[in-house]
C-alpha cells in the first residue's frame, strides 16, 4: 500500500468512528462535551504509560476510557446539584483534567516522545512510517489497524444498541419508562467517544477529531431530519473532509489535517446555505413564497369585499401602497392561476376559483368579513 492510500484510508476511517458517535452527540446536543473528552482523557494516556512503561495502543486505549467516563461521571455530578450549569460543569471538569494530564507528561514522561502538542495536533503524514510488526510480518501501518477497528467497534454499539440510542437521545424519560437503560446506553456513548479520541491521536489529533466528531453530523443534520439518513450523510461527509482535505494539502503543500478540518467547515458552510429545507436559500426562497402568498390573498380578499364597485389596477396598488411593477406582476400570477379576471373596462374581479380561495383564506383566518367590514384589507379602494 502506498503512502498515499494509508494517509487517505487513516482519514477516512477516523471521520467514520468519529461519525458514527457524534451523531448522537450532535443530537443531544453535547458537542461540548465531546471536546471536554477528547482534552480531558489526557491523563488516562499518561497514567497508562506511567504504569506499563510502553507507548503501547491497547493500554491507552484503556485508560482514556475509563477517564473518560470519569469526565462525563463528574460533569453530571456537578450538573444535578442544580448550582452549576451544564456548560459551566463542563468549563469546570476539562481544563482541570487536562491540566493534570500535561503536569504528568512534562514532569513523569519529559524524556519519552509523548507531549501535549502530539496529542493535540498529531500528523497523518507519519502514518505510513509508524508500521504493525506481528512474528515478523509487516502488516502495514498501525494506525490503520486501530483505526479499522474502533470503526467496527462503533458501528457495532450503534448497531446493537440503535432503539436504546434513538429512543434515549429524542425522549430520555421515555426510554427509562420502557426498560431501555438510558444511563448505561449513556456511558457506553461516552465511552465509545474516548477510545475514538484517544485511537485517533497519533493520527490526526485531538483538534481533528473535535471536528470530525461535530462537524460533519451538524453538516448532517442540516440535510435530514431522519436518524438513520443522518448518520449515514454524516459518516459520508466525513470521508468527503478526510479525502478533500488531503487533496487540498497536496495542492497548497499545507498541513494535512487542517486542510481536512478546513474541508468539513467548507461541506458545513454548504449546507447551511443550500440545505434543501434547513439552508438559508430555502428558507428565504419559502418566505418569500409565503409573502407572495400572503399578498395574493390579502389582494383576493380585497376584490371580494370590492365586488360590487370592482377597483382597477391603479386602486390596488394605492390600497396596498405598492409598487405597479409588483402589482402587475402579482395580478398576473392570479391571473395564470385563474383566480382573478381582468374585464373589457380594464376592472378586477374575482373568478368562482377565487371567491373559493377566499373563503378557504378567511376560514384559516378563524373569522369572515362581509360587506365593507372592519378589516382594512377588505375595503374596496376610495372613488369606488
Amino acid at each position: 500500500m502506498s503512502a498515499e492510500w494509508a494517509i487517505v484510508l487513516t482519514a477516512v476511517l477516523t471521520a467514520a468512528a468519529c461519525a458514527l458517535v457524534g451523531t448522537f452527540l450532535v443530537l443531544r446536543q453535547m458537542a461540548l462535551l465531546g471536546d471536554a473528552i477528547s482534552h480531558a482523557v489526557l491523563p488516562g494516556i499518561a497514567v497508562a504509560f506511567l504504569l506499563t512503561g510502553r507507548l503501547n495502543s491497547l493500554p491507552m486505549l484503556l485508560g482514556a476510557g475509563a477517564v473518560g467516563l470519569v469526565t462525563v461521571a463528574l460533569i453530571e455530578a456537578l450538573y444535578r446539584t442544580r448550582r452549576v450549569a451544564a456548560d459551566s460543569a463542563i468549563g469546570v471538569v476539562f481544563p482541570a483534567l487536562f491540566a493534570l494530564g500535561v503536569l504528568l507528561i512534562t514532569t513523569q514522561a519529559g524524556r519519552v516522545h509523548l507531549d501535549a502538542e502530539c496529542v493535540l495536533y498529531g500528523e497523518i503524514a507519519f502514518v505510513p512510517f509508524n508500521r504493525l510488526v506481528w512474528g515478523g510480518t509487516d502488516l502495514g501501518p498501525r494506525a490503520l489497524w486501530v483505526l479499522g477497528a474502533v470503526t467496527l467497534l462503533n458501528a457495532a454499539l450503534v448497531t446493537l444498541c440503535w432503539k436504546e440510542l434513538k429512543v434515549g437521545t429524542f425522549d430520555p424519560t421515555l426510554a427509562a419508562a420502557l426498560g431501555l437503560a438510558p444511563g448505561l446506553v449513556h456511558y457506553l456513548l461516552m465511552g465509545a467517544v474516548s477510545v475514538t479520541t484517544v485511537a485517533a491521536f497519533e493520527s490526526v489529533g485531538a483538534i481533528l477529531v473535535v471536528a470530525l466528531l461535530i462537524v460533519p453530523a451538524a453538516t448532517a443534520h442540516l440535510l435530514t431530519e431522519r436518524l438513520g439518513r443522518m448518520v449515514v450523510l454524516a459518516v459520508a461527509a466525513g470521508g468527503l473532509a478526510a479525502v478533500g482535505g488531503y487533496g487540498l494539502a497536496r495542492v497548497w503543500d499545507a498541513s494535512v489535517a487542517g486542510c481536512m478540518a478546513l474541508a468539513a467547515g467548507v461541506l458545513f458552510a454548504g449546507a447551511w446555505l443550500l440545505a434543501p429545507r434547513q439552508g438559508v436559500l430555502a428558507r428565504r426562497l419559502e418566505h418569500a413564497r409565503r409573502v407572495r402568498q400572503l399578498a395574493g390573498d390579502l389582494l383576493l380578499t380585497h376584490l371580494a369585499a370590492a365586488d360590487e364597485c370592482p377597483p382597477g389596477v391603479p386602486a390596488v396598488a394605492a390600497h396596498f401602497r405598492w409598487r405597479a411593477r409588483r402589482t402587475r406582476r402579482l395580478l398576473d400570477e392570479l391571473a395564470a392561476r385563474n383566480l382573478v379576471a381582468r374585464g373589457p373596462d380594464n376592472l378586477l374581479r374575482l373568478t368562482a376559483a377565487g371567491r373559493q380561495r377566499v373563503a378557504d383564506f378567511q376560514d384559516r383566518r378563524g373569522q369572515r368579513h362581509s360587506g365593507n367590514g372592519g378589516d382594512p384589507t377588505e375595503r374596496p379602494a376610495a372613488g369606488c
